[in-house]
């Protein structure tokens, strides 16, 4: 079933007025546009036991949770953060083959007493500067008896991640992320009103992106699994969670092949610009507020952007339906898959025309 808006199901109604992304009004039709065809989407590709997925597959990150324990969490998201501008199966080839860097041993490292200045403290860290193929960094006097280039991690910007996250959490959290998760939600959930859940995703995210190499689209992707695997009643933490999204180029490249960018006059080059103002994070969560999630397990919470975002992805990757992807679209043409069950609503945008577009208006 196709959802229509309030706005054109019932006439007789008084007009709402115009939804916003953040400060943006958003065009209606663009906005009805999107949601006929993610919800499209999310009747083809959503899963509804999401939730229930999250929490059996992450039994050991919940009892962390539970019980304040720092370690397993940072091993965790350190695993989460080196799948960060490369595949997934490469990531994950690469740390059965070398493992990765856990908090114990950063912990023992940091006790030695290094020399270097960039390890006294989470202040002092930025500008590191560690290289691993030239095996150069800011501090060359010291780096011969530094112990962060030891850990064998795949390239030198998640040793670097992998130190400063440490000393986040030793430093800013006083080694409980959980408390401090804990206090920035609470603080941040008063009052009451619509950017009661914006406020808690800023206030979590914000200091977190100063942590060196995390980008938003793996932050969000691994605090939005680390909060839906949480105790249950942990509530703002599920509140929070359901609506992180992660836009990847397989979510990106789709709002752009369906023509979803262009009618919300949002067109931008993949990366921070997903991030941004009117960008596809804010025009995911937009149609989300359109899409009763309950349609497809009643114990889902009524608007769960994250949702809505994984459908898109399972439609696109190649090991979820595998529809709308590079691998079956030639990019340099419109779309010509007469199978795709959204082709009737989609614009067929040709991706690579739209990305030359781009770079002329950019440069």
């Amino acid at each position: 079933m196709i959802m229509m808006s309030k706005t054109h199901a019932h006439h007789h109604e008084a007009q709402p007025p115009p939804p916003k992304v953040r400060d943006l009004t958003v065009d209606q039709s663009a906005l009805d546009h999107a949601t006929r065809l993610i919800h499209r989407i999310c009747c083809l590709a959503g899963e509804p036991d999401l939730i229930d997925e999250i929490q059996t597959d992450h039994r050991a990150i919940r009892s962390a949770i539970k019980n304040h324990d720092t370690a397993p969490l940072f091993d965790w998201l350190m695993v989460a953060l080196s799948h960060q501008g490369i595949s997934d199966r490469v990531a994950h080839d690469y740390m059965d083959q070398h493992g990765c860097v856990t908090w114990r041993e950063v912990e023992s490292a940091l006790a030695n007493k290094p020399s270097c200045p960039k390890l006294q403290s989470y202040w002092n860290f930025h500008g590191c500067g560690y290289h691993k193929t030239s095996g150069t960094c800011a501090e060359p006097d010291h780096i011969a008896h530094c112990p962060l280039p030891t850990h064998t991690l795949r390239n030198g910007r998640l040793n670097q991640t992998a130190y400063s996250l440490y000393l986040f959490i030793r430093d800013i959290t006083d080694n409980d992320l959980v408390g401090w998760i804990e206090t920035q939600l609470t603080s941040a959930a008063t009052p009451t009103d619509p950017g009661r859940r914006a406020r808690m995703h800023d206030a979590l995210l914000d200091p977190l992106r100063h942590v060196y190499g995390v980008s938003d689209k793996v932050l969000s992707m691994a605090l939005s699994v680390l909060f839906l695997a949480a105790p249950k009643n942990m509530r703002l933490w599920a509140e929070v969670g359901v609506g992180m999204v992660a836009i990847d180029t397989l979510v990106h490249n789709f709002l752009v092949r369906t023509g979803i960018l262009r009618r919300f006059n949002a067109g931008h080059p993949y990366g921070p610009g997903c991030y941004e103002a009117n960008g596809c994070a804010d025009i995911i969560q937009c149609v989300a507020d359109q899409i009763d999630a309950r349609e497809f397990n009643p114990q889902f919470p009524k608007t769960f952007p994250r949702f809505v975002q994984h459908a898109i992805w399972r439609y696109c990757a190649e090991n979820g339906l595998d529809v709308c992807n590079g691998n079956r679209i030639n990019d340099d043409a419109r779309c010509d898959n007469i199978y795709c069950q959204v082709r009737p609503v989609c614009d067929r945008v040709a991706l690579r025309s739209n990305v030359k577009l781009l770079g002329r208006v950019i440069s």
